[in-house]
């Protein structure tokens, strides 16, 4: 029994013995003893009242970064109660996986309020089947793909979204291929006609003078591009990326506009940061209006830039104000005008007017001029100046309008204009109201030449700005060609498979074509409000957030307040300067280019071409 025993006795002593030495290497690998050595004499010299949790924050220092361990992808309700995405990270914090935070990403949809009930039926299937299929990707391989990565390496995350997007387009290629082989093997092929030739034109009547309206030829109507293909899903990058970088702003305790800003500076912190111009939605005369009048999607306001932006949105909501109390009260006697320039309707007319999913107002006008003469008269009894306490702006949402069974664009119910008449109408507008200083989307992105004839005419006091007309943010990067249309600048959004190096690269690149950047919430948005860090972080130099009424706008502008308070707070707000035009023809831009080219290899900044001033033009135009 004793010689059992004593051999048990030597067992466990060499197996502790050798426990011993494997505890020694580990500690010695990690080099434990020596940091706990200097952390304890520290501590001593230091001898803070709560010894524990200094040296818990001492370890806490010491700890590997975190890592993402899981990605969650959602199904919620966007401000409108439709489907959208909403993405949450985990990560392993010291061991242990915590959830970090969430993100809700817009839809790329637009908002019909008149949709026909089988259309609308169409696209909610076609919404839920994005959402349900970015939720697959985010809780399937994106998870996988992006588990032991780093939250803070923003560059290397968005290059895994990116293969990772590129490889489900090309899947997405080929099983279009092989259906497509499917149909032409099973279906027949038809032999078919050749179309009849068109009909020679009508003979000239008799007596029929040269100039007559019937003579004129006008040029056809260039038929609308292919929509740009938007991949089933595609939101999922989006989202993932936006939830990462505002991981990484969480766990190093700054704020997501400061994470954006380091990334957009190859990772220094400009000394100062400004608070983007706001675009407020005042009042909509779109084409889902009860009125005659189609041209203006939004009438938006823009404060001027010496006002913060709280002093901005507290005199637009006093403007507000003035405007709901138009609702429901006749307005004066109107004098009589041209016939085809207001509808041809005169006398009295009753303002009606309901909140529309942008949060402003949708009222009833029949002629071009009446919001703009309701807000000019508010404004005047406000004591406030047009054109110099407050800007405006118009999006004409031109691709909404054009009746391509008549080739023109319905500007009011029943009146029609071809593009060349658009050019006229919209300078006619302006030097009627020059306060007007942008115009978006003033035409279908087809009317090149239209594009090229108004920003002639009018881009040097006012910006013409491509929304919808304008490229998805994936083809301006690859094309690297923001010219076309012509334009003063982008409205962009940050929709579908868009990163956050994206948003970063197509800035710069709308930087250094001297165009201006506008940052714009989509139509279905939700509480989420990242997209104002988004915008204080990239410099731009708009934000287009909707109107002041709907909880998922104002939450926005609330977060506009409190960046701003931030900024003041750490002496590191910047001043925006007064709103400049820069009219560069194509020879001008030439030059330009050539110029910098030139400077880039001496290393200078060659001169910038000479601002106009918006109250030059005023001065102008009187």
């Amino acid at each position: 029994m004793g010689e059992e025993g004593g051999g048990r006795s030597c067992g466990t002593t060499r197996e502790l013995q050798k426990l011993k030495q494997q505890a020694l290497e580990y500690y010695r690998e990690n080099d434990v003893p020596r940091r706990l050595e200097e952390l304890l004499n520290a501590t001593f010299y230091l001898q803070p009242a709560d010894v524990y949790g200094h040296l818990a924050n001492c370890f806490t220092k010491l700890a590997k970064p975190p890592i993402i361990c899981k990605v969650v992808g959602k199904n919620v309700l966007d401000g409108l109660g439709l489907p959208t995405l909403q993405v949450e990270i985990f990560c392993t914090i010291q061991n242990f996986p915590k959830n970090i935070c969430s993100v809700v990403m817009a839809t790329h949809f637009e908002v019909h309020e008149n949709m026909v009930h089988e259309l609308a039926e169409a696209e909610e299937a076609e919404r839920l089947e994005a959402v349900s299929t970015a939720v697959q990707w985010v809780n399937g391989t994106i998870t996988q793909e992006l588990r032991g990565l780093e939250p803070s390496n923003q560059a290397e995350v968005d290059q895994v979204l990116r293969t990772f997007f590129e490889n489900k387009v090309q899947e997405d290629k080929e099983r279009k291929e092989l259906e497509k082989n499917l149909e032409d093997s099973t279906v027949p092929t038809l032999l078919i006609p050749s179309p009849p030739p068109p009909p020679p034109p009508p003979a000239k009547k008799k007596g029929q003078k040269q100039g007559m309206k019937d003579s004129v030829t006008e040029k056809p109507v260039i038929p609308p591009e292919p929509v740009e293909p938007v991949l089933c899903g595609s939101m999922a990058v989006g989202a993932v990326s936006l939830a990462v970088a505002k991981t990484s702003a969480t766990l190093s305790n700054n704020p997501l506009y400061f994470s954006i800003a380091s990334l957009k500076h190859h990772q220094e912190q400009p000394a100062k940061l400004t608070i983007p111009l706001l675009m407020v939605s005042l009042v909509s005369c779109g084409k889902s209006s009860p009125g005659k009048l189609n041209l203006m999607k939004e009438v938006i306001c823009i404060p001027h830039s010496g006002l913060s932006a709280k002093q901005g949105v507290e005199m637009l909501m006093e403007i507000q104000k003035q405007i709901n109390k138009t609702i429901d009260m006749p307005p004066p006697p109107k004098a009589e005008t041209k016939k085809g320039h207001n509808g041809g309707k005169r006398g009295q007319q009753l303002v009606t007017g309901k909140m529309s999913h942008l949060g402003c107002l949708t009222i009833a006008y029949d002629t071009i001029e009446q919001p703009l003469l309701l807000i000019q008269g508010i404004c005047a009894n406000l004591g406030l100046e047009m054109g110099t306490n407050l800007h405006l702006a118009l999006n004409c949402a031109a691709h909404e309008l054009m009746d391509y069974s008549k080739g023109k664009y319905e500007v009011m119910t029943g009146t029609y204009k071809n593009a060349a008449e658009m050019v006229d109408l919209y300078v006619d507008l302006i030097n009627k109201f020059p306060s007007i200083i942008a115009l978006i989307d003033p035409f279908r992105k087809e009317d090149a030449e239209q594009w090229d004839s108004l920003y002639n005419a009018l881009g040097s006091r006012c910006y013409i700005m491509a929304g919808s007309a304008s490229k998805s943010i994936s083809k301006l990067l690859e094309e690297g060609n923001i010219s076309i249309p012509k334009s003063s600048g982008l409205v962009i959004r940050h929709t579908n498979q868009t990163t956050m190096s994206d948003l970063v690269e197509v800035t710069k690149l709308i930087d250094s074509k001297k165009h201006i950047a506008v940052l714009g919430s989509t139509d279905g948005e939700s509480s989420d409000d990242s997209l104002v860090d988004l915008a204080v972080g990239l410099g731009v130099r708009f934000i287009k957030l909707g109107g002041l009424s709907r909880g998922e706008r104002v939450t926005k502008y609330n977060r506009v307040f409190t960046i701003e308070e931030e900024l003041v707070q750490h002496g590191t707000l910047g001043f925006n300067e007064e709103l400049t035009f820069f009219n560069l023809n194509e020879e001008e831009e030439k030059a330009a280019q050539a110029l910098e080219a030139e400077a880039a290899l001496a290393g200078e900044l060659p001169e910038p071409p000479e601002p106009i001033f918006p109250t030059e033009v005023v001065e102008e135009s009187t």
